[in-house]
């Protein structure tokens, strides 16, 4: 299962991004399913929406919810995360805490920023 972050899933949308086409065939040559976060869907719906583009497209794909069990661990993700002098911002952390939950790897073009994040048992799609 793979869970694609905002900044994968924005330029897979653009039409002659060559990162997004490769991160594209990446994920179906993976066989895996494919799935977003609702924090995503929001991220990427705001940007469509502010710049008048459609968003018929990024509804097709299957969408996590954020939960409870998500919450508790997003918050310590966060906490962690500030602590080490490393903050990340609050949509990442549910992100991250939704793929954790779910035993999915995230797919981020971020790695550098979600590689601090493996201690709470991230995996990030290669």
């Amino acid at each position: 299962m793979i869970v694609i972050d905002s900044d994968v899933l924005i330029e897979i949308g653009e039409k002659k991004s060559e990162k997004g086409t490769k991160a594209s065939e990446r994920i179906l040559q993976s066989g895996e399913e494919i799935f977003i976060t609702a924090i995503t869907l929001h991220e990427v719906l705001y940007g469509l929406h502010k710049r008048g583009k459609p968003a018929d497209d990024l509804l097709l794909f299957p969408v996590l919810d954020y939960t409870q069990k998500d919450a508790m661990l997003s918050s310590k993700v966060e906490l962690e995360a500030e602590r080490k002098g490393s903050p990340i911002s609050r949509t990442d952390a549910m992100i991250a805490a939704v793929a954790v939950n779910n035993g999915a790897k995230l797919y981020s073009f971020n790695v550098k920023h979600f590689s601090s994040l493996k201690t709470f048992g991230l995996k990030l799609f290669p």
